[in-house]
């Protein structure tokens, strides 16, 4: 059975609302595939690729309202439990050193973007916090962030469907890439620090 076909079972909700709300929901898994699945999905049901952008960024201020409180209650605890601010300001000092290569001591806006970009938008704001930006601002980096992300992926996922043509084995590749890549070039990173040190 066709999931879209329910569409008029929810009352006053027309077809193309369905597919925007089907869309959104699979953007809003905390996981990484609900990338390359919401960006097929769309596109096999003929939603504008500025829709479905403006969906991913829906998706990123709903995970803004609800990221921001739990980072607000972790950052208080940690004022308060001595184990746990000696962890942050380690946890400080480390954003510092690992972003001092984009933006030269400290985080940076640029910095701050890259991080929601290369690894997800709650550490990129929780980086923020760390670096004294407000909930706009910080948000603001964030979602800068992964809105490239989401970019790069979208359009991977489209080229890649394009020649492939089953959207689950695309699925799958951009899912293995995704996760597989940035370890990598992590790991190529640090043994070209290391042999520059030798």
């Amino acid at each position: 059975m066709d999931l879209f076909s329910q569409s008029s079972q929810i009352p006053g909700l027309g077809q193309s609302e369905f597919v925007m709300l089907s869309v959104l929901k699979l953007f809003l898994l905390p996981v990484g595939g609900g990338i390359p699945s919401g960006v097929l999905l769309a596109h096999a049901k003929g939603l504008a690729w500025p829709v479905t952008t403006l969906l991913y960024l829906v998706s990123d201020v709903i995970l803004a309202f609800a990221f921001e409180p739990i980072l607000r209650l972790i950052t208080t605890v940690c004022g308060k439990v001595p184990f746990l601010a000696r962890v942050s300001a380690a946890l400080k000092s480390a954003t510092a050193r690992s972003t001092s290569h984009f933006a030269g001591t400290g985080a940076g806006p640029i910095a701050l973007i890259m991080i929601a970009f290369g690894v997800d938008p709650m550490t990129g704001r929780a980086s923020a916090l760390a670096s004294g930006h407000g909930f706009v601002a910080g948000w603001g980096f964030a979602i800068a962030g992964d809105m490239l992300y989401f970019t790069v992926i979208a359009i991977t996922t489209l080229h890649l469907n394009s020649y492939i043509r089953d959207p689950n084995t695309t699925m799958v590749i951009v899912l293995i890439a995704m996760f597989g890549i940035p370890p990598l070039v992590r790991r190529i990173r640090i043994r070209r620090l290391l042999y520059q040190r030798t």
